[in-house]
């Protein structure tokens, strides 16, 4: 999916003097969103590379017992 590459303005809400919340554009929300589904994604097949650890066949056939 294209990304804007132009950001609309956003409004900046204080209380008590301090910036406390942060109105955008319903699209810029959007697709930050879907920024954050991707980086949540990478990290999903990051771990899924990690190298796995495995062992003789006949190694487990010793310990499995079926119920």
């Amino acid at each position: 999916m294209a990304r804007k590459t132009q950001a609309k303005a956003k409004e900046v809400i204080y209380r008590d003097g301090k910036p406390s919340a942060v109105i955008i554009d319903l699209e810029e929300y959007r697709e930050m969103l879907e920024r954050l589904e991707e980086i949540d994604d990478l990290k999903a097949v990051e771990e899924i590379k990690k190298p796995m650890q495995f062992r003789p066949f006949d190694e487990f056939m010793k310990e499995f017992r079926p119920a």
